[in-house]
């Protein structure tokens, strides 16, 4: 192997390590809240989600079309024209792209027609679309009357009248028809948690190294781009025997060391 191939396949053994550091952090939620005071009776979900694993961040609502994540407003200005308010801030169909679900503990009528009729325009539609497009959960709270925080107060009502409670009803069956859960707002993080813990039981049956098939007692082929040493040390079962690598794959240095400590022997697929 000459100096450009040894560079090339540490540097991708670098990099796949990297990688495979990334996968390993733990995942993260978004809570979409009304406003910056809406939080509070949650703090017992966010101590939940933390001692199993769980990273949230909270975005909240500073009027229909803008909301506050960290210290970046984000602004829409209806379907089709999108403002950023600053050039670090997201889109709101952008945000959706760092989480691996969205939690909205209270969702009202108005932004339960627009989902259901897939109709954007606002914060939480947006982030909702995206959500369901790019294959994220979305969990929404169950027992919610509908209206929102603000109308409650500039109102002084608390329930909506029964002809819009039969509609939002309506929305709210639709709304499960597009992939969103529903659980009552004080089992929203519960939920995460088991879903997420779902989730990691398939990808543990899902295994995203290279295939190994066993011919026979004395070879074996791999079928990835790149032999690293982790993988040889992931294989307990490869000892004194023939690794069949296919043409254009490339062997790290350590794998090398690996597989002459186990007394096993490289030949490569497609090579005369």
């Amino acid at each position: 192997m000459d100096i450009r191939e040894m560079v090339a396949s540490i540097t991708k053994e670098i990099l796949q390590s990297m990688n495979q550091e990334k996968k390993k952090q733990a995942p993260r939620v978004l809570y979409v809240f009304c406003d910056s005071q809406a939080h509070e009776a949650f703090t017992d979900h966010f101590i939940h989600l933390k001692n199993n694993g769980v990273c949230h961040d909270i975005l909240f609502l500073d009027g229909e079309t803008s909301s506050w994540l960290g210290m970046h407003k984000i602004e829409c200005g209806g379907a089709g024209k999108i403002i950023t308010a600053d050039e670090y801030a997201p889109a709101p169909l952008e945000v959706s792209k760092d989480y691996v679900g969205i939690v909205i503990p209270e969702l009202d009528l108005d932004n339960a027609a627009r989902i259901a009729t897939g109709l954007k325009g606002t914060i939480k539609a947006e982030i909702v679309f995206s959500a369901l497009v790019t294959g994220k959960f979305v969990i929404a709270g169950s027992d919610v009357p509908g209206i929102k925080r603000a109308d409650r107060r500039t109102l002084q009502t608390l329930t909506l009248t029964p002809a819009y409670e039969k509609l939002f009803q309506r929305h709210v069956q639709e709304l499960g028809e597009l992939g969103i859960e529903f659980a009552p707002q004080k089992r929203l993080a519960e939920r995460v948690v088991s879903k997420l813990k779902a989730q990691l039981q398939k990808d543990e049956v899902k295994t995203d190294q290279p295939a190994l098939t066993a011919l026979d007692e004395a070879e074996a082929v791999f079928s990835g781009k790149l032999l690293t040493a982790d993988w040889i040390r992931s294989q307990p079962q490869l000892r004194n025997t023939t690794l069949l690598v296919k043409k254009g794959a490339i062997v790290s240095p350590l794998a090398h060391d690996s597989m002459r400590e186990r007394g096993i022997k490289v030949s490569y697929l497609g090579k005369g």
